[in-house]
């Protein structure tokens, strides 16, 4: 399983010969400006939540790969009226395809498209291939719903939000990493913008400290599991 960081809450995972990309967010990230959007491979798009900074760059690339977009009932509607593929799932639902499976699984935050829609409640997903499990936890605050993952997974890396204000901040994500029974988490949703911008040092610090290893990716580069 290849991780591919495209910047804020964006990340391609790439299984075999499967694309999936999360929550993409690229154009209107100045942090992404080296990224082309019209590159970027996806067969399937997973969306968290329908809040602008997760879902700008959808349609320009779902119309250009065809993918298939995963979410929430009232997101994948959204969608499927603009003439998207689609496959709508609910809290506790998997999609399965021959390459991965997808479980949606609580998220504490709110969900709204740009132009006022709702977006229905707001997810993560643990994503699982070959042996591996990933937790993308979305927006969300800590939640006890965590501690409910390792239950059915062994969770292998946990990609968390740090950045605070509008999710939770690196002390809460020290504690959702015991609450998934993780110590190796990717950090996203900070740096972004000036609510979230945090000290990456003293973020590492603090996962160190708790004998956990927290990773900062630059844009565009990957890592495997």
């Amino acid at each position: 399983m290849k991780i591919t960081f495209y910047g804020h809450a964006c990340f391609g995972i790439e299984i075999e010969k499967t694309n999936i990309l999360i929550d993409p967010f690229i154009t209107g990230n100045e942090l992404a400006s080296d990224i082309d959007v019209t590159k970027i491979k996806a067969d399937y798009i997973l969306l968290t939540h329908a809040h602008q900074d997760h879902v700008l760059d959808v349609e320009v690339i779902a119309e250009r790969t065809g993918a298939t977009i995963v979410s929430n009932y009232e997101i994948a509607m959204y969608y499927q009226a603009k003439g998207f593929n689609i496959h709508p799932v609910n809290h506790g639902g998997t999609y399965t395809t021959e390459t991965f499976s997808a479980k949606y699984v609580n998220a504490i935050h709110t969900s709204s498209f740009a132009d006022g829609t709702y977006g229905g409640q707001p997810g993560g997903f643990v994503i699982s291939a070959n042996d591996k499990n990933l937790y993308v936890a979305g927006d969300t605050a800590l939640t006890m719903d965590m501690k409910l993952i390792p239950l059915s997974y062994k969770i292998d890396c946990a990609i968390l939000p740090i950045g605070d204000n509008f999710t939770m901040g690196i002390d809460d994500a020290i504690i959702a990493s015991d609450f998934v029974a993780c110590n190796t988490v990717i950090g996203c949703h900070f740096n972004t913008f000036p609510p979230i911008t945090i000290n990456i040092d003293d973020a590492k610090s603090a996962f160190e400290s708790k004998e956990k290893e927290l990773k900062i990716l630059e844009i565009g580069s990957s890592i495997s599991i």
